[in-house]
């Protein structure tokens, strides 16, 4: 889904340049709700927390799971502004940034570190982290993990007389499961390298560092079969629909919506790439105390089981899966039966080499 996600296609466009940071602050006027505020006039008492989220459907889920019930509890309003990170950016910079509380990826959270553009987090300000069980190694000292997005395969099951694909090894099988294919390109997520590894027989524990050389060679073998990359979450529905492939990558929230309106199509979770989401709070935000207490908020566990329920997101906290009934966390990539079957993205390691491995895949989808 593309909500979620706006912020690594800008990043990979070079929005870190102060130049084109500035240029886009002078349009602030144009971006999000065009909320006006004044900095300086938060801190203790604050009645208003402005948050940077991406709108759409994600938007609209967070508005009735979260912000609503924590207007409700605190007498805060939430103010939202789907805000691209340039511009937020150089906000930042010069000290008067919009937004108090930011959600993107976590990938993109340590791309604002490295531009020294989050506030350092006092764990002791957030009480729900210890109740959530949130995983350690989705903490840092500037950001928090509150659900992830898993990047899978589907496919149509009428396409193969029965069968079912198991592996990556199957989506690379053309001759056993026929069909065109599609794939994600970098405007959409990062290459999907690590699945063209997996149909290799590397195990999943053993995928980092990635051989960059061998999973281009393996991409390379089912170049001529992928019909269409894409670079928004309804496209490989649109695709599977229309019957254009059989098999595609996607995100994993997308299938539910497309099997309630009766397209035979299914998710493969083996080999399953998580992406996690986090919140942190802006360098030198007017509201910081109101942002602090909407993250605790937010990532209580029945908060991010609330969410859940308004949209396919997958908590981060283990506990927020035992707030939801059967079916409901039978639908979700995270629940606790699917959940060893993916892994985690080395954010490490993409954050080194992203941009070389960007380069490379453009030139070999030119090809």
């Amino acid at each position: 889904m593309k909500e979620a996600r706006i912020d690594r296609r800008l990043f990979l466009r070079g929005i870190g340049g102060v130049t084109a940071g500035a240029a886009a602050a002078t349009a602030l006027s144009a971006c999000g709700t065009g909320t006006s505020r004044s900095v300086g006039s938060g801190g203790k008492g604050s009645k208003t927390v402005v948050v940077r989220d991406s709108g759409g459907s994600y938007g609209a889920a967070l508005q009735k799971a979260i912000y609503t019930p924590f207007t409700q509890e605190t007498g805060i309003s939430v103010k939202v502004l789907n805000l691209d990170d340039a511009p937020l950016l150089a906000q930042i910079r010069q000290g008067r940034p919009q937004c108090d509380l930011i959600n993107i990826t976590m990938m993109s959270h340590t791309k604002y570190v490295a531009q020294d553009a989050l506030e350092t987090l006092d764990r002791d300000r957030i009480k729900s982290l210890k109740s959530a069980k949130i995983p350690e190694n989705q903490i840092t000292d500037h950001a928090i993990s509150h659900s992830f997005y898993g990047q899978c395969m589907a496919y149509r099951t009428d396409a193969f007389g029965g069968r079912k694909p198991e592996t990556w090894a199957d989506f690379w099988d053309i001759k056993a499961f026929q069909g065109g294919r599609s794939m994600c390109n970098p405007d959409g997520d990062l290459p999907e390298l690590e699945f063209a590894l997996l149909a290799d027989g590397v195990p999943m524990d053993k995928l980092y560092p990635l051989d960059v050389d061998r999973a281009f060679k393996v991409l390379s073998r089912l170049r001529s079969d992928i019909k269409k990359f894409w670079d928004s979450g309804p496209l490989p529905g649109v695709l599977l629909s229309r019957q254009e492939v059989t098999m595609s990558t996607v995100w994993d929230g997308r299938i539910a919506d497309l099997q309630k309106q009766g397209v035979p199509v299914e998710r493969q979770l083996n080999g399953m790439r998580r992406q996690f989401q986090g919140y942190a709070i802006a360098k030198g935000a007017a509201n910081a105390d109101a942002a602090y207490q909407l993250m605790d908020f937010s990532l209580r566990p029945e908060s991010q089981a609330a969410l859940a329920k308004a949209f396919p997101s997958n908590p981060a906290s283990p506990v927020a899966y035992a707030k939801l009934t059967e079916d409901e966390r039978n639908a979700l990539a995270g629940a606790p039966q699917y959940y060893d079957k993916g892994f985690d993205t080395d954010t490490d390691w993409w954050l080194k080499n992203e941009a070389a491995v960007t380069k490379r895949w453009l030139e070999w989808a030119r090809g």
